[in-house]
């Protein structure tokens, strides 16, 4: 393949189909899930992201999972997912959509799965009468600011997350209670009733 070819490939975009996740995309998405939210890249994304919480969306909201896969099958997988839930507060009239989780492939960038998935999840939310739709990103993760601006986000608000090792009480904890030691405040006498 010459130059010419190779960027006329690169230039192809995807016939892309969007569907909602089934039980055997799971994996997929996880471990895709887990090659993009990285410790190094995105590290308090990294600290939530597991299977568990992939099942979890599954399991409450499945009609708000969505992967988008190659059409044609030219691409094999999943090469995106969204993920996300609707919120209703007691006492008012407004329903919000929370989008948690969007991840795109890397080799599937700027072949319009984001902006696929994306769509598609803001109609379901429409269909299901939110009023308003969320989404959180660190701050520096300027690929991900610039798509939801591109998308029509706006009102940025300033979000800081604090971290507290508490390593050091851990083991001292389980040090006191491998030394025989109670593990609870409240320890109950024999006689008590409660």
């Amino acid at each position: 393949m010459d130059g010419d070819e190779i960027s006329d490939s690169k230039k192809k975009r995807l016939s892309l189909e969007v569907r909602e996740m089934e039980i055997d995309d799971i994996p997929k998405v996880f471990h895709l899930g887990e090659k993009l939210f990285t410790a190094r890249e995105v590290p308090n994304l990294y600290r939530t992201w597991d299977e568990y919480e992939v099942v979890n969306f599954f399991q409450a909201d499945p009609e708000f999972c969505l992967v988008a896969e190659d059409a044609d099958g030219e691409e094999e997988g999943i090469l995106g997912f969204a993920l996300g839930t609707t919120i209703t507060k007691t006492r008012s009239a407004w329903k919000y959509g929370h989008l948690v989780w969007l991840g795109v492939d890397p080799a599937a960038h700027g072949q319009g799965v984001a902006s696929k998935l994306f769509n598609r999840f803001r109609d379901l939310m429409l269909e299901d009468g939110v009023r308003m739709l969320l989404v959180d990103s660190e701050a520096d993760n300027l690929p991900a600011l610039h798509f939801f601006r591109k998308m029509g986000f706006g009102n940025p608000q300033e979000h800081i997350y604090l971290t507290l090792n508490v390593d050091p009480q851990l083991r001292q904890f389980r040090e006191k209670k491998g030394n025989g030691k109670s593990s609870s405040r409240y320890k109950l006498h024999e006689g008590d009733d409660e």
